[in-house]
């Protein structure tokens, strides 16, 4: 069993881990404008979060996986969900999210972040270690993702790798709640100041939106998960699925994404 320590931030008991640990931090909470509650919806036979935690447990490249939510008490629920499974959960900020990412980050002690938001039940596996590959091949680079400079993935298969040493360091530098609130947004704001690698599609394929904030987006995630029946497969027999079923994409097309 690991050795705890004495606690570090505002009392939490601060585990001690191995050096070098990659932890995937899943972004979460009850309270989103356009679809509450979504995230303990059932999407198929589960609630949504179960598929995201699922897949991110997945891949090779992540030592621990963290659901990262709110202190208010509408997310008191959500929290005791994590527990029932045995999953770790980090409670922080609602509207400061960056804070909440770095008391996760110190908590369980990763050196490396990888964000993942609550909101993209078919996150693939393989793409988390595609971007952390990306940075593991140069230890220099402070942020990787596969959105940036180039979205060719469709939307809900989004990853972000971060070093937690920049996310240290955006949390003393960043002042505007917007940039805190969309954590990363400073550093592909900032492209010069940082330095930044990107993994890509083979094709464009952004036209496509897997992602859950509105009533037809979750027709289309329904859809997609009762087709399908199962919570294996990858992003490619996903598209292959869609694209067999056009008319499925004009379900959600007129949806307009949140600006981040």
């Amino acid at each position: 069993m690991a050795q705890k320590r004495q606690p570090e931030i505002e009392g939490l008991i601060i585990v001690k881990f191995k050096n070098n640990r990659t932890v995937a931090v899943i972004q979460a909470r009850l309270g989103s404008e356009r679809l509450p509650r979504k995230v303990l919806r059932p999407l198929g036979t589960r609630p949504m979060l179960d598929w995201v935690y699922r897949r991110v447990s997945r891949a090779e490249t992540i030592d621990d996986v963290v659901v990262a939510t709110t202190i208010e008490a509408r997310d008191d629920e959500l929290a005791e969900y994590c527990d029932q499974h045995r999953w770790h959960v980090f409670r922080g900020s609602e509207a400061d999210v960056l804070s909440r990412f770095v008391g996760a980050a110190k908590c369980f002690e990763g050196d490396r972040i990888v964000r993942i938001t609550s909101d993209c039940p078919f996150i693939d596996p393989a793409l988390i270690d595609q971007v952390v590959g990306v940075m593991n091949a140069d230890e220099q680079v402070q942020y990787a993702c596969n959105f940036y400079p180039l979205r060719w993935f469709p939307r809900g298969l989004d990853v972000e790798c971060i070093q937690s040493k920049t996310l240290e360091s955006l949390d003393k530098i960043v002042r505007y709640s917007d940039l805190r609130e969309h954590v990363t947004l400073a550093v592909y704001q900032n492209p010069t100041h940082f330095k930044i690698r990107g993994s890509c599609a083979p094709r464009d394929l952004s036209q496509h939106r897997w992602t859950a904030d509105t009533e037809s987006d979750w027709d289309l995630l329904s859809r997609i998960a009762d087709a399908m029946g199962h919570d294996k497969f990858d992003w490619l027999e996903l598209l292959a699925l869609v694209e067999k079923n056009p008319a499925w994409q004009q379900l959600n097309a007129h949806v307009q994404q949140k600006i981040a």
